[in-house]
């Protein structure tokens, strides 16, 4: 399997550069469960995009503290570039901001969560069963939001809901699946983002995410459900 990362995490910060980008990490989660999988990531944030997405078996989204309503040229590049997968039915994983890119540009909606931040850990909970595979009841990811989908783009049905958060993720067809949380993030990252951010999300919301850490993700859990929403995405697979 060959699969686009695009990267649209604009943190250029000191923090950012003294760990791995967003591409290596999806990368990392990628070839944790598919070794032999080959992922090329593309900054589109910067504005390096595919010369032609088709060369791919699938893409991935992945998430940036950056808003899916800035006017910037790159954001309404991928909107374009999200269309055209969406047509093609090309299988696309979306996280957080990836999430949040394809409900708007496929006629979704999204905007602040009434209740704030989610930050740190979140349990979130099944809805439905998975085509591609088995998953818990409930499974815990990490979080850093205040913006999510609060409306399904035609013909997504929600599999996941978290704290606050009725779309905590999406399937639409065979080629789209999302996840508003960060299941790329690693414990290690996760507790160094929360005292990074900590000033700017404020008090109570620190607090409150570092209580939350004394839980960890299902990184495992999630990984496999991604991997095999390609697999199943492409070839037709049942699980």
């Amino acid at each position: 399997m060959r699969l686009a990362i695009l990267m649209t995490n604009t943190d250029e910060s000191d923090f950012a550069q003294a760990r791995p980008k967003d591409g290596e990490k999806f990368a990392t989660l990628v070839k944790e469960q598919r070794p032999a999988w080959d992922c090329e990531v593309f900054a589109v944030k910067d504005g390096e995009f595919p010369e032609d997405i088709q060369a791919f078996d699938g893409a991935m989204i992945t998430g940036s503290p950056a808003s899916v309503h800035d006017d910037a040229a790159w954001v309404s590049q991928l909107f374009d570039l999200i269309r055209e997968m969406d047509a093609a039915q090309l299988p696309v994983f979306g996280a957080c901001f990836g999430h949040q890119a394809i409900a708007l540009a496929l006629g979704g909606a999204v905007g602040r969560n009434p209740e704030g931040w989610v930050h740190g850990f979140a349990l979130t909970d099944s809805v439905g069963a998975l085509p591609f595979g088995e998953r818990p009841a409930q499974v815990g990811l990490y979080a850093s939001h205040i913006e999510q989908v609060t409306e399904l783009p035609e013909g997504a049905e929600v599999v996941a809901s978290g704290p606050g958060c009725r779309v905590g993720g999406y399937l639409k067809g065979r080629h789209i699946f999302t996840t508003q949380y960060h299941p790329e993030m690693t414990d290690g990252f996760i507790a160094d983002l929360v005292e990074f951010t900590a000033d700017y999300v404020g008090e109570e919301v620190t607090a409150a995410a570092r209580e939350s850490l004394k839980n960890t993700a299902d990184r495992d859990v999630f990984g496999r459900q991604i991997v095999q929403f390609f697999e199943w995405a492409r070839d037709g697979k049942s699980f």
